[in-house]
């Protein structure tokens, strides 16, 4: 009976759209002088997986609207080649130009993104002073993001994308969100109990 009442309410009712808009937070769309974009999932051979796909679609669409003076894109994942140099090369693809783009690669998870970046704009003021930073990652995702750059020092600005909230559209699709979002939520635990955000 439990779990009939749960695919009920993963399916028919929008928990997991209401779930995403929670760890979404704001929907500002702030404009950005820096546009910090966090890489998500990788496939084989060096594709980018879906969530990077959309986070790199995105961030093309912030340059084109609003001519973003900078894209630092962090995360490595496990992949070879580097997602942040996969995401690069589709920004490359659509037009944005290489000397707006920068990439930072050291990085394994969200928190190495947010220690990383930190210590980029600590060690370049004249670059990042008085700039203003915006952080792009899927909307799950922007809860943890944000507040792990916060506890690194960094000031930014989110602005996140439609992921869980565009997918959620495709009803059979609903299970594997639920089951990302729980991923998450975990993940937010556990960087609480680390002190990471």
């Amino acid at each position: 009976m439990s779990l009939a009442c749960l695919f009920l309410l993963i399916t028919v009712t929008p928990v997991v759209f209401w779930w995403a808009t929670a760890l979404s937070g704001s929907w500002d769309d702030p404009s950005a002088d820096v546009l910090i974009v966090l890489t998500g999932s990788g496939m084989e051979d060096g594709i980018i997986g879906m969530n990077s796909y959309w986070r790199a679609v995105y961030a093309v669409r912030a340059y084109q609207r609003e001519h973003v003076g900078e894209i630092l894109i962090s995360g490595a994942g496990d992949e070879h080649p580097p997602l942040a140099e996969t995401m690069r090369s589709f920004l490359l693809g659509q037009g944005v130009p290489a000397e707006v783009i920068r990439v930072e690669t050291a990085s394994k998870n969200t928190h190495d993104s947010g220690v990383n970046i930190a210590r980029i704009v600590a060690a370049e003021p004249d670059r990042y002073r008085n700039r203003k930073l915006v952080l792009m990652t899927s909307d799950y995702h922007m809860y943890r993001s944000q507040r792990v750059f916060a506890k690194a020092g960094v000031a930014v600005l989110p602005r996140p994308i439609p992921d869980i909230r565009k997918r959620y559209g495709a009803r059979m699709d609903r299970w594997g969100l639920f089951g990302e979002l729980a991923d998450e939520t975990v993940k937010v635990a556990y960087y609480r109990v680390r002190g990471w955000i």
